[in-house]
This record gives structure tokens, sequence and C-alpha cells, in this order.
């Protein structure tokens, strides 16, 4: 597998993402393109128009074309590869695929986005059938659509968009979660991610079950886990929020946060303190210096369904990496 599918998914439904046009949704709605989780398939299971998938899904084409769809990022960001995900698709998935990407202000529709000046990023290339279908960009820039075009026909299960939030610091008020996904925090190492990623710490709103979050598997050594967290720019942190919702008999006892600025050295921020199963915690932080990293400890291993990190960043980091990977906003008719 290739290591930018370990990024987050931009285009996620769970970060906002949404398909906001398609020309032909006959059997299978574009909709099921952006869903977080994985898609399913129930054999011999028909509605009106023939067996459901989990996917997006045209009729058969009987003419000279393609079929489209475009999805509006939930996070917009610098893109690493896509994932066109074939999953169950089998005597019915396209046989080529290309992405094209734009950079854009406001909120376009969809027949504007249609006509748009669009960017390639992955050239029409050979899809498999019931496949997880890899791709890496290099382009550097930021992006927020990116359009989906098969050929000539069929079906998607997923489409995938992996990369690294890149915000516009003119939406961000002057204090935030620094540490949140949609903000441009990320995940850059983690001690153990058995049964869930870390990135899920990150993610919006409350968590939804206990699949939901970051969980380790059971620790029999000595030690404790950990996940180490870039922030959106460096910042002074004022409250620091562990979540162990839904996590009961698996919670960790207990849990630390340091901080570090650029390469120096970790000190603490919220010392190690008690944790209560299925609860928010929220502790205030009394340090005045910046950080740039943090690092949450759990002890000595379990799950943790969000962390955050409210804190005021610097307002010029936040606009240097903006400016650095924006292209110029594509014209919309």
């Amino acid at each position: 597998m290739e290591e930018f599918s370990t990024r987050p998914d931009l285009a996620s439904r769970a970060l906002g993402g949404g398909v906001v046009y398609a020309n032909d949704e006959f059997f299978a709605a574009a909709d099921h393109l952006v869903l977080p989780h994985a898609p399913t398939f129930t054999p011999r299971t028909f509605d009106q128009k023939g067996q459901v998938y989990d996917g997006w899904e045209t009729r058969r084409r009987r003419s000279p074309g393609e079929d489209v769809a475009i999805v509006r990022l939930g996070a917009p960001g610098v893109i690493h590869g896509v994932d066109v995900d074939t999953a169950f698709f089998v005597g019915n998935y396209p046989t080529h695929a290309s992405i094209d990407a734009l950079a854009t202000d406001g909120h376009p529709t969809g027949s504007q986005l249609r006509d748009a000046d669009w960017v390639p990023l992955v050239p029409r290339s050979r899809l498999r059938g019931d496949s997880r279908n890899l791709f890496p960009v290099t382009d550097p820039r930021r992006f927020t659509h990116v359009r989906l075009t098969i050929y000539p026909d069929g079906g998607v299960a997923r489409l995938r968009v992996h990369g690294d939030v890149v915000p516009d610091p003119q939406l961000l008020p002057d204090i935030f979660d620094v540490a949140a996904l949609a903000n441009g925090g990320r995940v850059i190492e983690c001690s153990d991610m058995f049964f869930g990623r870390p990135h899920n710490l990150l993610m919006p709103g409350l968590a939804q079950h206990m699949g939901d979050g970051w969980e380790t598997a059971r620790r029999r050594t000595d030690g404790n886990e950990w996940v180490e967290i870039a922030l959106a720019a460096s910042s002074a942190i004022e409250f620091i929020d562990l979540d162990t919702s839904h996590y009961k008999g698996n919670a960790p006892g207990a849990a630390s946060v340091r901080g570090a600025l650029g390469g120096g050295d970790w000190f603490d921020l919220l010392q190690r303190v008690p944790l209560n199963p299925d609860t928010p915690h929220r502790f205030p932080v009394h340090h005045i210096g910046r950080v740039d990293r943090l690092r949450l400890d759990i002890y000595p291993d379990g799950g943790m369904a969000r962390f955050r990190a409210i804190g005021r960043p610097d307002r010029k980091t936040l606009e240097e990496t903006f400016s650095r990977t924006s292209s110029r906003p594509s014209p919309t008719a």
C-alpha cells in the first residue's frame, strides 16, 4: 500500500466533504463516494433499478463520452494521493479513470464547477475491479475540489483523497483548536494503533461510538502508549480536552501532555492526571510559551475518543503556509 493512504481523507463526509455534481446516478447515488466507512455489499438485494450497491454507479453508456462526479473537499489541502475504490464492482466497474482538481474561493455551485478550469492530477489510468486503485499525486498546491471522470461508465464504491489540510487563515478565529484536523493539525507518530487510527482523535464533532477514536492493543510490557501531533501553527495553548467518551472498560487510567517548539526538548503542559471512563475532561494550561508539537501519553494503554488543544496560533505561520501552497483560484462561470 502506498504511504499516502495513511494520511487523512480530505474528501470524507466526516470532514464535511460532499458530492456537488454528477452527470448520471441511475443505479446508485454519487454521495456514496465520500462516506467514511468501508463499502459493504449484500448479494441478491434488489430494488426497482437492480442490485443495490454501496457506491456510485451510472447506467450503461450507449453513446461516446464518459461520466463525471465533482467532490467538494471537506478540508482543502495538499493532495498526496487518491484511492479509486471499486470494491464489489466486478462486471460493472469502469475500465479507466482520471482525477482533476481546482482551487476556488467561496461556495460555487455544481454547474459553475463543471465549466471551471481544472488541473490534471492523475491522467487517464486503468482500473481493477473490486480493488483499491491507488494513485500518487505530486502537485504541491492546495486544492478545494476534485473531479473524478470514469471511462466509459460503471461503478466506483469510494473516492478517497489523502493529503494534508491547509486552512484559509481568513476563515479562522483568533483562538481555536490548533490540533484539529480540519484546522491543519495532524498526527505525525504514534506508538500503537491496533484498534483505531490516531487521526480519529482530531476529527470534528463528538465520537459516535468506540470505533470512532484511537484505541491501542492491551499493553503486556512496561511503559505506556503515546501519540505525537503537529499543530496548525506554533501556538500558545490555553486548554486541553481529553475525551474518553464510549471507552468504559478500556479507557486509559491517566494521561499527560507535553509540548515542544521546533527541535527543542519536550516540557510539561499538563502533568499526569487521572482519567474517568466515558467522560469529556477539560484542563486549563498555564504555560505562557508557544509550542508547535504536542505529545499525548496515556497510561498504560486504552482508548481516547477526541483530543483538543485550544490555543492562540501564530497568524504569520498560518498565512505563510497558505500562501506557499495556494494556486490562483480557478474562474467559475
